[in-house]
């Protein structure tokens, strides 16, 4: 009986998951002439599941996230299945620093200053693009304002 209720438990929380994926905008940023498809996490549900439960993600999509305010904001990888890399941005669209994230681990990965988004991409795609700290990213203005 329990690991009836535990799949069907998990199974709402996997179609909870879908849906906030599948109901976020898109908007496209650059950086240099790389190109990024970003679905945007502007509300606290969608910020709180990312890219939870996700197998896959094309090599020019990623997530934004944008936060109400700009703070040290930390990432960490519950339920997260693909590596990640994520740039904390400032207000202004400027990369502030780049951490790799692994798999299912809480580890805390945090911006060195003040942070107004995130952006999570397939792990080493800034790197394997020389994009680094000081990159400014355009259209970070035209993601939906943050709920």
């Amino acid at each position: 009986m329990n690991r009836i209720v535990i799949g069907l438990l998990a199974g709402l929380l996997g179609s909870a998951a879908a849906w906030a994926q599948n109901s976020m905008p898109v908007v496209e940023l650059t950086a240099g002439f790389h190109r990024i498809e970003a679905e945007v996490a502007a509300t606290d549900q969608n910020r709180q599941i990312g890219l939870m439960q996700r197998k896959a993600m094309p090599a020019q999509r990623g997530m934004l996230f944008v936060f109400p305010q700009n703070n040290t904001h930390c990432m960490w990888m519950r339920n997260t299945f693909i590596p990640l890399s994520v740039a904390f941005i400032d207000s202004d669209g400027y990369i502030i620093n780049i951490e790799d994230m692994q798999p299912q681990t809480e580890d805390n990965h945090c911006a060195r200053k003040p942070a107004r988004y995130a952006l999570e991409m397939n792990i080493g795609w800034f790197a394997q693009r020389g994009l680094k700290p000081g990159v400014k990213l355009h259209g970070i203005d035209k993601a939906p304002r943050p709920q």
